[in-house]
């Protein structure tokens, strides 16, 4: 088949395809990696960040060098350009998924926050309660910190027990001796388990 294709389209057209395929994949890799040093800095990273920035800058020159090389070929443009704009995409998920840091999460309700505070206790959270005061009278605020992938979890539970309760959810620069909820290691095939389903 590859034979087929070379005897229809021209050498030089499919060197040109290759090297745009090459710069496309580069952009998409090293802008991905630019988003997670960019997530490295602000965490305050200070043996990642540089590492990640030193392969970023590589691959990225690696890339340009073609792109300047090749003079006003639009096929390398357009490569570069949607590499660009894919590796932003590719590296906001990767940190969606990779869920890096730490939340501070604040939820303040005017209604008795007792089985939010008891709930968020069961699960292995560390939580601490205060009583304030807001512009309608007396209000609950609850902290809570939180590694990032256990966000959607803790959102839930102040939904769930306090519908109307104002909440926020900041980045934490550092956090130190806090009470996190224990992870559970699953082994990848487990006897008990699969009995259990089986019954």
């Amino acid at each position: 088949m590859i034979l087929a294709l070379t005897s229809v389209i021209s050498p030089e057209l499919i060197a040109v395809l290759i090297t745009s395929v090459l710069i496309f994949c580069a952009r998409i890799v090293d802008v991905s990696i630019g988003t997670l040093r960019i997530i490295s800095v602000a965490k305050g990273r200070k043996y990642l960040a540089p590492l990640l920035g030193f392969i970023e800058i590589l691959i990225w020159l690696a890339a340009i060098s073609q792109v300047m090389r090749a003079g006003s070929n639009p096929f390398y443009f357009v490569a570069y350009a949607a590499g660009f704009a894919t590796g932003n995409y590719v590296g906001i998920y990767l940190e969606e998924k990779l869920a890096l840091g730490t939340l501070v999460v604040s939820a303040i309700t005017t209604k008795d926050a007792t089985d939010l505070f008891d709930d968020l206790s069961s699960r292995g959270f560390g939580v601490t309660s205060l009583d304030a005061q807001g512009r309608h009278g007396p209000v609950k605020i609850i902290y809570t910190v939180i590694k990032r992938k256990n966000l959607s979890r803790v959102v839930s539970l102040i939904r769930k027990h306090n519908p109307k309760a104002f909440y926020s959810v900041e980045e934490a620069q550092a956090a130190r001796r806090g009470i996190f909820p224990q992870e559970r290691r699953r082994l990848p095939f487990n006897p008990l388990r699969m009995a259990r389903k089986a019954k």
